[in-house]
């Protein structure tokens, strides 16, 4: 998919929702999909993390891909694909596999595990560049791949061709950060990935953000990124905190859930679903940050 227009804005990674007897629910996908553009969304990302994407078997992840893909070229959205692991050859393979999908772009994790030096980081991203029939925006996330990154190295990775972007979920605001979105880099975005922090990345200068908790009030965070909003911030980051008090997405699933966007609330183990306090907190935090359609306590009752 060509885009006309710099890679910014919110992305969505969407959940993959499940019907009753587990598999994957597709009408529910593709509502969710178009429900997120019509809130404003610039574009959609499959098979992210928030997706269960390492519980989806290939013929689910091939479906995954060709509804969202869809709606993306319906729409005329940015589609960026989840991709690559802590394997280089096998990272290569995948993003080859993108070629004719539509994807727009690949979302691909520091290597995780493994722990590699900063130096094989690079040489892992230059290889995948060199060799992806799409762009690649790394997903920068320590908490979960066991790899910090200092700024040479972010700065390093920015100036690799084919590398457009960074999904900077680093569990704060550091000193790196600042520096990040201070430099000029043509051609390169830093996109907030940590909710709860995303309000104060957006204010730093970052050019959009792909966050899980958009699924919920889409047109909240894109007000914010267009205005930069300090009340609606803090709102909004509530709001990240209650969907996060669980592991995601099952906060995510519950509340959308609960109003009757998809099926049921299930994931695959090894997650749970999750708590009844979990989702009444959730709940109650869509409403403080200004959906005033929902009813909570209403919701509460017919999702006990």
């Amino acid at each position: 998919m060509d885009l006309d227009r710099p890679l910014g804005g919110i992305h969505v990674p969407l959940i993959t929702p499940f019907d009753a007897d587990g598999t994957v629910a597709a009408a529910a996908l593709e509502g969710l999909a178009h429900s997120a553009l019509d809130g404003g969304a610039a574009g959609l990302v499959a098979l992210g993390t928030t997706a269960e994407a390492a519980t989806l078997d290939a013929e689910e992840r091939g479906t995954v891909i060709e509804i969202v893909g869809r709606v993306c070229r319906e729409r005329g959205a940015w589609l960026t694909v989840g991709a690559g692991s802590n394997d280089t050859r096998r990272s290569g393979e995948e993003l080859r596999a993108l070629a004719g999908t539509g994807a727009a772009a690949a979302l691909v994790p520091v290597p995780y595990f493994t722990r590699p030096s900063e130096a094989g980081v690079i040489a892992h991203v230059e290889a995948l560049a060199a060799d992806s029939p799409v762009p690649l925006i790394i997903y920068n996330i320590p908490y979960r791949t066991g790899q910090t990154l200092g700024i040479e190295a972010l700065l390093r990775l920015a100036a690799i061709p084919g590398v457009v972007g960074v999904k900077h979920a680093v569990g704060g605001i550091d000193q790196d950060t600042v520096a990040l979105l201070g430099a000029e880099l043509p051609g390169f975005a830093v996109l907030a990935g940590d909710d709860v922090f995303a309000p104060a990345l957006l204010a730093l200068g970052a050019a959009g953000a792909v966050l899980a908790s958009a699924h919920l009030l889409t047109e909240r965070w894109v007000e914010l990124a267009r205005t930069g909003d300090r009340a609606l911030g803090h709102r909004l980051a509530t709001l990240a905190a209650a969907v996060f008090a669980e592991p995601n997405p099952t906060v995510i699933k519950a509340v959308l859930h609960a109003h009757g966007r998809i099926p049921g609330p299930g994931v695959r183990l090894p997650l749970l679903p999750a708590g009844g306090p979990s989702l009444e907190t959730a709940l109650r935090a869509w409403d403080a940050a200004g959906d005033t359609r929902v009813r909570t306590h209403a919701l509460i009752g017919e999702a006990s």
